[in-house]
């Protein structure tokens, strides 16, 4: 099924195809993502978004990165849930250890997509090389500018 996608506020418009995502194993998401988010250890933070289809709101890890003077977060993972749930909302929390701040989120250009991922790869390391390899194009990657409310 094909799949059309076009953000109000945004450069970035894929049509008429499948967004690549790779589904994380459930330990990953039972485990793996609760420990990351109670942990500091390589920057990795909580964000939170309003989900789509339910009353509670959205939380993963992520390893937000700043960019020419702004921050953003990538999905490393592509087309994830919580992508769909940040283009449908526009508004994310993100923070350590129940600190948080609220952000509007802007899915970045395609133009500036390659510097973005570039650094979000050298400061995410190994934790996401693996993901490039299933997904190997920048532009399989949400990426989103966080700009403070």
């Amino acid at each position: 099924m094909p799949f059309l996608l076009a953000v109000a506020n945004s450069n970035f418009v894929v049509e008429n195809r499948e967004m690549a995502y790779v589904k994380p194993l459930a330990i990953e998401t039972k485990i793996f993502n609760k420990l990351a988010m109670m942990s500091t250890l390589w920057d990795v933070h909580t964000l939170e978004v309003a989900r789509r289809d339910a009353r509670h709101p959205q939380r993963v890890p992520v390893i937000p990165v700043e960019h020419d003077g702004s921050l953003y977060v990538v999905s490393a993972r592509g087309e994830s849930d919580w992508v769909r749930n940040v283009r449908a909302a526009g508004i994310v929390r993100i923070g350590q250890k129940g600190n948080f701040e609220t952000y509007t989120a802007t899915e970045g250009a395609a133009d500036a997509l390659a510097d973005i991922v570039r650094a979000y790869r050298k400061k995410a390391g190994r934790e996401v090389n693996g993901h490039w390899r299933k997904l190997p194009h920048d532009s399989e990657h949400p990426t989103f500018k966080l700009t403070p409310c």
